[in-house]
């Protein structure tokens, strides 16, 4: 598994229709008035004419090809009628806008959005420019632009020019293309900064809802495309995969690459990568990071993503070159592939430091149970963090059963404590041979098994319970004496909840104080600030609970 980080060209074309590559790896309303005045406000309506001056909505224009004659300057405002549909594209090239305190804005007036219909274009393109804030629109591409182009395309190549300031992309929905929005850059550190992305839908688009990308990432001397990303309520959806593709990985849902500094929050990825193609080199995956550093995802849901490879299909991931960042507080929930990853493929020192915790994972693995619901793949992950996680497992109709926890060889400094982790199959932790104390440390979890006996398979050896596997591993203890529990976590929804939407995650709450308190303290022991609050913003104490979440407060 994993990964090229290449995507193939989107292609690049003259300023006026597409100028970006992939090269590596709700509701309607009107754009608000600007605090400053706008140096010209532009209409385009559907009963306009192209001979007017577009100076009003009653001497609107009447087609976009009429509005790409006007140079956009700072302050301008290009608005389209709402409910109207409009066939084109809209571009901005590296002469029109550019300033960050006086952006150009595109949007709707009127009552609700207005459609951009692109054919074989990107519907708005973005070229060596920023200061650019596009809302209220629906953009749709046909057969061509679902075959390559961006729906939202900002693409950046000025050779040392330095990052571009200021784009808004906010109550947008984009179908129809081979990304629904495309940000991207062949130069480094000449991408573009302070991004923000929300309310966003990204549905029905080819290979990904929201992609990042940047050049060929270089671990000796680290630098990224672009930095300061926000993505805040995004929904990626329904993007199903390119069934054709046997060279790349096609039908994600959010993907930072080549990035320092970005968020993702409060957003889903769902329903992904049905059409992926089985001779893919890697699959999809609902959320997850490349070539990047200081990445956080936090509350944000994932679920039934899928992959029709052998590998991925998994729900949030830490790919390659990933360092800095952490998951915490995502639910994860019916993906073919793990609920939560960490993978590199290269050895170069460059997949380091990083954090997974307060995290719910349930019943995923559903299509490649091995990959298990907390994983770590690859062959150089190092110091990474995976702490106060709940991970749920059951087995499938045909009797396969993944791992609650997933351990490749070839890792350095991991460590997995106080996670909680239930499974009716068995093994309930996976370990590849040779892996040691210096690789990996398993101490302070919880292992429950509704059936009774649960197995840990270590390389070529099953043990059944803790005491043995203490014994021959050295795992689940601390400073020479045993840690580790074996006890009910008397989850609210049963010990093995069904959990079948967002609003199902209390199910993998604790309904009693089984574990409140019996984490180990690991700021105490090993200075590692476990953060203030459980999955469910509660507070959490010293020691923390085992697993992601404490019982809920009686009112």
């Amino acid at each position: 598994m994993r990964r090229t980080a290449a995507a193939s060209a989107l292609g690049r074309r003259a300023p006026g229709a597409l100028v970006a590559a992939i090269a590596l790896i709700a509701a309607g309303g009107c754009a608000a008035t600007p605090h400053y005045s706008p140096t010209s406000t532009y209409y385009v309506g559907a009963d306009g004419d192209d001979d007017n001056d577009g100076s009003s909505p009653g001497k609107a224009w009447r087609t976009l090809a009429r509005a790409e004659r006007v140079a956009l300057e700072p302050g301008d405002r290009l608005l389209l009628e709402g409910g109207a549909r409009f066939t084109g594209t809209i571009t901005l090239n590296g002469s029109e806008a550019g300033d960050a305190d006086r952006p150009v804005v595109i949007g709707s007036y009127g009552e609700g959005r207005a459609t951009v219909d692109a054919e074989g274009t990107p519907g708005i393109s973005v070229h060596n420019t920023a200061g650019v804030e596009i809302r209220d629109l629906h953009v749709t591409g046909d057969r061509a632009a679902y075959a390559g182009d961006g729906g939202i395309n900002l693409y950046a190549d000025r050779p040392g020019g330095g990052p571009i300031d200021h784009v808004l992309v906010s109550d947008v929905e984009i179908s129809g293309f081979r990304a629904g929005i495309a940000v991207g850059s062949n130069e480094e550190r000449t991408g573009f900064r302070d991004v923000t992305v929300r309310q966003a839908k990204l549905h029905g688009n080819k290979d990904a809802g929201l992609l990042t990308y940047g050049p060929k990432f270089e671990p000796r001397q680290p630098a990224f495309a672009h930095e300061d990303f926000e993505v805040e309520d995004v929904a990626a959806y329904r993007n199903a995969g390119d069934p054709e593709a046997d060279d790349r990985h096609t039908g994600d849902g959010i993907i930072l690459g080549s990035v320092r500094q970005a968020t993702v929050r409060n957003s889903t990825a769902h329903d992904n990568g049905a059409r992926s193609a089985v001779t893919a080199p890697s699959g999809p995956v609902g959320i997850w990071a490349y070539d990047a550093t200081d990445v956080l995802l936090e509350h944000n849901t994932a679920y039934r993503n899928h992959t029709r490879s052998k590998v991925d299909g998994a729900g949030f991931g830490f790919d390659e070159n990933v360092s800095g960042s952490t998951m915490q507080y995502n639910l994860a929930f019916h993906n073919d592939g793990s609920g939560f990853y960490a993978y590199t493929r290269v050895v170069n020192g460059a997949h380091t430091d990083n954090t997974i915790r307060y995290n719910l994972s349930s019943d995923n693995g559903r299509r490649l149970p091995r990959f298990g619901g907390l994983a770590v793949y690859g062959h150089d992950v190092r110091n990474l963090r995976m702490y106060q996680n709940t991970v749920v497992m059951t087995v499938l109709e045909d009797g396969r059963s993944g791992p609650a926890l997933r351990l490749m060889d070839g890792q350095r400094g991991v460590t997995v404590r106080n996670n909680n982790f239930i499974t009716d199959g068995s093994p309930l932790v996976l370990a590849d041979e040779g892996l040691t104390a210096a690789n990996v440390l398993v101490q302070g979890n919880n292992y429950r098994a509704p059936q009774g006996q649960w197995t840990a398979q270590w390389g070529d050896w099953s043990f059944t319970g803790l005491k043995a596997w203490r014994a021959a591993t050295g795992q689940e203890r601390l400073q020479g004496q045993p840690v580790g529990l074996t006890v009910d976590p008397c989850l609210a929804g049963g010990e093995l909840p069904d959990v079948d939407s967002a609003g199902d995650a209390h199910l993998l709450a604790p309904d009693c104080a089984a574990l409140a308190g019996k984490g180990l303290d690991l700021q105490a022991l090993f200075g590692i600030d476990t953060g203030p609050v459980d999955y469910f913003g509660q507070t959490v104490g010293s020691p923390p609970p085992v697993g992601a979440a404490l019982p809920p407060v009686e009112d």
